[in-house]
């Protein structure tokens, strides 16, 4: 039976994760859908990526990034973390 090398395999793992980090970046919280705002903002999963939708849809369009806080389940914190990704318009 055949060892994995561990480094080997780390280093390939981080190799193809690598260039998706560096791909993320800014996303327009106004025109985006789900799925790209939970693949671009970090601590944004899919089901509060939803619900800045579903905001969105009730509310209008975001005109400022920290209007992000009324959404249910988005805090200080994960707001600071993508403050510099988040856009509100082109």
């Amino acid at each position: 039976m055949r060892l994995i090398n561990t480094r080997a395999l780390l280093a390939g793992l981080a190799g193809m994760l690598f260039p998706a980090i560096l791909l993320a970046g800014p996303v327009n919280v106004n025109t985006a859908d789900a799925e790209s705002i939970s693949a671009e903002l970090k601590g944004i999963g899919l089901a509060k990526a939803r619900a800045i939708v579903a905001y969105r849809a009730e509310n209008g369009a975001f005109t400022a990034p920290e209007e992000l806080l009324k959404v249910k389940g988005i805090g200080p914190k994960v707001l600071r973390e993508n403050l510099d990704d988040i856009l509100v318009e082109d």
